[in-house]
């Protein structure tokens, strides 16, 4: 059963890391995936259930780097990078970090707050989906000038 959650790959990465950081043989980390997802094998088990098995390597002791911005537990702030990365190519600017800023700004401004926002990191749930929603919109107007 092929899988399309994106969060998936993250997810994958993040629990080998985990195993390895904690020195888990694969007979430890086999029981503990059995344990918490009732399946010996991460591409089996659904994504929170794995979500579950990292909570659980973190009551371990293991920490998770911070690799990027885009490593946010929110869900609507992960999105937001993943259709910017994926329009960066479409992009003058190339898809930086600064121009994704001022975009959000820019969509975030309301007369309670005439500066916008001024990272993805700051949107709450509602705002967050009005710049998805924002992002997807641009970047089907740039896939349609491609084409």
């Amino acid at each position: 059963m092929p899988r399309t959650d994106p969060q998936r790959g993250a997810i994958y990465a993040k629990l080998h890391i985990a195993r390895k950081e904690l020195a888990l043989p694969d007979e430890a980390y086999r029981d503990i995936l059995c344990r918490i997802t009732g399946k010996s094998s991460a591409k089996d088990a659904t994504t929170p259930a794995l979500e579950r098995v990292l909570a659980h390597f973190r009551t371990l002791g293991w920490k998770p780097k911070k690799g990027s911005l885009s490593s946010s537990d929110k869900p609507h702030v992960r999105m937001i990078y993943a259709v910017w990365r994926d329009m960066a190519s479409m992009l003058d600017s190339g898809g930086t970090r600064e121009a994704l800023r001022a975009y959000v700004q820019r969509q975030t401004v309301t007369p309670d707050r005439p500066g916008g926002i001024t990272a993805p990191e700051f949107l709450d749930g509602m705002q967050g989906r009005k710049v998805i929603e924002g992002l997807k919109q641009w970047k089907a107007r740039l896939e349609r000038g491609l084409k």
